[in-house]
């Protein structure tokens, strides 16, 4: 086992297989998942986090195949730390959900005008005797989320979409929370159907791999939701969340062995008619 990368502020990496040519890279506290893909003939990297520590030198402790780096979305404890590379591929619309200022922490890094390239629905990554195809989410938990199938292995990853512990509704975007949950809801039912009980579903936070019922209970939720009956938690009870300005105006909600955190007025009025 590689000794992992040690930084101060979540800069601290361990890594293990989940399957063969598989790894899971762990840190942030022990809070969050990165995702080290190989082939035959090349590797790919799933998220770079909060661009803490050395990824790169952890990464290429791990594997000597040329590494495609992806981000399942924008926000900064993903995307982090792509400066380190030459190259990463993005999903249309990141740039809404960039953290303002966010160039600054790349100017840390060797490659602090690396190139984004945008990847959409139906594109395949082919690592040499694994391919990798994008799904493009609907707009959910953010503006830019991709999610990563990898067919050959029977693994989902389903980024911050969808995940064990809560998935965050309430981070700016421009549609109502309504509209966000009805897409939450499309997106579980297409995961849902391209997965079978031997499927690993490979989030990014709170443990991995997950059931595939998960979709449903997140379907489950949103319909809950929408008939005014849904489980509604005023006690957020999550270490970050609890910690961030204006907190006191969310609210969990649950179902099954999902939840999602958003604001309580816009959870109240997505359930009018």
């Amino acid at each position: 086992m590689p000794k992992a990368n040690k930084n101060v502020n979540f800069g601290y990496y361990s890594g293990w297989m989940v399957s063969k040519n598989t790894w899971i890279i762990n840190f942030m506290d022990g809070s969050q998942n990165i995702y080290l893909l190989e082939g035959d003939q090349a590797a790919m990297l799933i998220d770079t986090g909060y661009g803490q520590g050395n990824l790169r030198a952890y990464v290429e402790k791990l594997t000597d195949k040329p590494v495609i780096v992806v981000n399942t979305h924008f926000h900064l404890d993903h995307y982090g730390g792509n400066a380190e590379w030459e190259k990463v591929y993005v999903a249309d619309q990141w740039e809404k959900d960039a953290t303002p200022g966010y160039q600054e922490n790349d100017q840390n890094f060797p490659h602090p005008d690396y190139e984004r390239v945008i990847v959409g629905d139906g594109f395949e990554f082919d690592l040499g005797g694994r391919v990798i195809r994008v799904l493009r989410a609907k707009v959910a938990h953010c503006n830019s989320s991709l999610f990563f199938y990898d067919a050959g292995n029977n693994m989902l990853f389903s980024g911050d979409e969808f995940e064990s512990g809560q998935t965050l509704m309430f981070l700016g975007e421009p549609n109502t929370l309504k509209e966000r949950l009805k897409n939450m809801r499309e997106n579980a039912e297409r995961l849902y159907a391209l997965c079978d009980e031997h499927t690993l579903v490979l989030p990014n936070h709170n443990g991995a791999p997950i059931a595939r019922e998960y979709f449903l209970d997140y379907i489950g939720l949103v319909d809950s939701i929408f008939r005014g009956n849904a489980e509604i938690e005023d006690d957020l009870n999550h270490k970050y969340i609890n910690e961030m300005p204006g907190h006191e105006k969310y609210c969990r909600v649950r179902f099954g062995g999902a939840s999602i955190f958003a604001d309580k007025e816009e959870v109240l009025e997505a359930a009018k008619a």
